[in-house]
Formats: C-alpha cells, structure tokens, sequence
C-alpha cells in the first residue's frame, strides 16, 4: 500500500516511559500524601450545616478543627443554589468524621453553638447528620471492586472472542493491560489532586472502562480490516501505523467531544463550588485522554509486540 503511515509504533518506548513516569509521581505523592478514604468506606459520620453569606473558609474550618479536636476530619464547602435571602448567597458546610467513632450528640451541638456564636450574622443551621457503620463501609468497597473486577473480566471475554482472527487472547489481554493504566491514572488522579476515594471514583472507573475499550475496539477492528487485505505474511508493524493512521482522527475527535462535555460540567461546578460533582468531573476528563492514549500507545503496541514475538518463535522453532 502507498499510503502514508505514522510511525507511531517507532515511537512506542517513548509513550511507555510517559505512562512509567505519571505513576511513580503518582507513587511519589501517595507515599508524601497518603490516600484518604471517604466514610462510604471507611465508615464514620457526616455532619452538614447551612448558612448564608461568604466566610473566610480556612477560618471557619480551623473553628470547626478546635472544637472537635479530631485529627480525621475533613470540610466541604459548597454552594447552596436555592439558599439565597436576605443573609446573603446560602452555603453547605458538610463536615466529615473519619473512623470507627460518629460525631456524638455533644460534639454536634458544640459546633452548632460555635459557629452561631462566631458568626451570629450568617444564619447558620444544622441541616442533617448521617452516620456509616465501618463494616457497612468495607463492605460497600469491595462490592464495588468486585463490580470493577467483573467489568474487566467480561471486556476481555469480549474482545477475546471478537478478535480472534487476529490473536484474540493476546488483544484481550493486551486491552485489560490499557485498562490497568486507566485505573493507575484515575487513582493518581485523586492522590495528586487530595480527593477521598469515594463513590465517584468507582463511578469514573466504570465508566472509562468501557470508553478506553471502545477505543481499543475500534483499532483492533481497523487492524483485523487492514491484515486481511494486506495478507496473513504482512508486517505487524505496518498493519499497525497503516490502521492508526486510519483511525487517529476519529479517536482524537471522540475524545475532544467528550472532553468538551464534560469540561462545560466541570466549569459550571467551579462558578457554583459544588464540590461533590467537581470530584467526579475532573478525574473524568483526566480519564477520557488516558483512556484515549492507552488505547492508542498501550495497548495496540503492546499487542503488537506479542505477536511480533510469537512470530519469531514459530520461525525458530520450524528451523530446528
């Protein structure tokens, strides 16, 4: 074929070191950091106030810090679209408690006495209390690993059995390592930018499971087009540029749409702080572009490799 081509396989060991680079600075940072799981797994209890007006928020959770002298605490402050009056612009306060022990009724009335006795002009007032058992909380997590380890295991399937003129248990495995990477990504993700591993996480993880194998899908499917044409002898290599030089702009395309979408999400959680969605919109966005590159600069060059070897070892063995 005349075709130009990328030369992208070429190029391989540049995107490995890459991907090797984000996660030891991700490994870098969960040692420095640490990683902090939110009370749907660990267990522990909520404690959410509302009030109005704008306040100095490192004062306000240094207040809330002395008054319950725990160590695991942490603070969310988000906008309160319906809260405004004649206080001014209504905000959340949602404190969070760590661990095995709830907030007792004491603690929860010496904040609410606290804070209207610091800011008597803001109106706050207690909203609500939830609290999670640890056991329900370790429970929770691993239903929702498992529902992570079943969705890799039946994409691999998938593709295993989809491409089996091309080696179909090599893609598929080659497409569960991309999906390793995606997951590694999103949970440096959330180590780097200092989010608790809660629902979102899972969440975001679910869902770019099946964008990346989307991805990786559609490039398998332009190889297994382009080898048959090209004949069962021709070069992996050039199968391989030949396909993605195909089918590049389409992916990239996808993904900027995508990303488009939910960045627009993302900046509208911005302007109206509303952090719990902000915890899923980010790390999607980062994991719309991993899923992208995995499938691309992993998992197809990977595959590559594979064959490429296993080829190799057919023609030494038919030596001897």
């Amino acid at each position: 074929m005349s075709e130009k081509k990328l030369n992208i396989f070429g190029k391989r060991k540049i995107f490995f070191g890459i991907s090797i680079a984000i996660i030891l600075v991700g490994i870098i940072c969960n040692i420095i950091f640490g990683v902090t799981l939110d009370i749907q797994f660990s267990g522990g209890s909520m404690v959410s106030y509302t009030y109005n007006g704008t306040l100095n928020e490192e004062e306000l959770k240094n207040l809330v810090q002395d008054v319950t002298t725990d160590n695991q605490v942490s603070f969310t402050i988000s906008k309160n679209i319906q809260g405004d009056n004649e206080f001014g612009e209504g905000y959340f306060l949602t404190i969070q408690f760590s661990g095995k022990e709830a907030a007792t009724s004491e603690v929860r009335e010496s904040i609410t006495s606290s804070l209207e006795e610091k800011y008597p002009d803001n109106n706050f007032k207690f909203s609500e209390h939830t609290a999670v058992d640890p056991t329900m909380g370790t429970k929770f997590f691993v239903k929702c690993l498992a529902a992570v380890a079943i969705a890799c295991i039946l994409m691999v399937l998938y593709v295993t059995i989809r491409f089996k003129r091309i080696g179909g248990l090599s893609a598929g495995v080659m497409g569960l390592v991309a999906l390793f990477h995606d997951i590694v990504i999103i949970y440096v993700t959330f180590v780097v930018f200092r989010m608790p591993i809660d629902s979102n996480f899972i969440a975001v993880i679910l869902m770019i499971l099946g964008y990346s194998l989307n991805d990786t899908i559609v490039i398998y499917d332009r190889i297994r087009e382009n080898k048959a044409k090209m004949g069962p002898k021709s070069d992996l290599e050039d199968v391989y540029n030949l396909s993605m030089t195909q089918c590049m702009k389409r992916t990239i395309c996808t993904s900027i749409t995508t990303l488009v979408a939910i960045g627009s999400v993302y900046v509208v959680c911005l302007v109206f702080n509303i952090s719990s969605i902000q915890s899923f919109a980010l790390p999607m966005m980062i994991g719309v572009i991993s899923g992208c590159y995995s499938s691309i600069c992993i998992a197809t060059p990977l595959w590559v490799m594979w064959q490429k070897n296993k080829r190799a070892k057919k023609a030494d063995s038919s030596k001897k």
